[in-house]
């Protein structure tokens, strides 16, 4: 009866069915609050405005300013992709060259009593 009415049964998406959005960086959070902060202070000395609308434009603007920031700080890579893709042998091979001669021992010199 419900696919009749066009209602369908298909149960509600879970989190793993969703996109995740990434969580900003310390980094990120850092620039972008430093950059409103001082930027707010800049335009406020530079413009010595006094009114409410003057300030809310610098405001406005500072936090325009910031997010752009923070949103132009490289990402750290994952490294979920490296340790996906297994080693080859030439990868193995490439990061400890092995020598196939065989390493002779010295002897070893012993001083004599005086």
């Amino acid at each position: 009866m419900q696919a009749i009415r066009g209602l369908s049964a298909t149960p509600a998406p879970t989190s793993e069915d969703t996109i995740a959005m990434p969580r900003p960086s310390a980094a990120q959070l850092a620039y972008g609050s430093c950059t409103v902060i001082f930027s707010t202070l800049a335009m406020l000395l530079l413009s010595q405005t006094s009114s409410g609308a003057g300030i809310a434009v610098i405001a406005v603007a500072a936090l325009a300013l910031g997010l752009l920031v923070a949103l132009t700080v490289r990402q750290p890579r994952s490294r979920t992709a490296a340790q996906e893709r297994p080693a080859t042998k030439d990868t193995v091979r490439a990061a400890a060259p092995v020598s196939l001669t065989p390493v002779r021992s010295e002897p070893v010199r012993e001083r004599a009593a005086s």
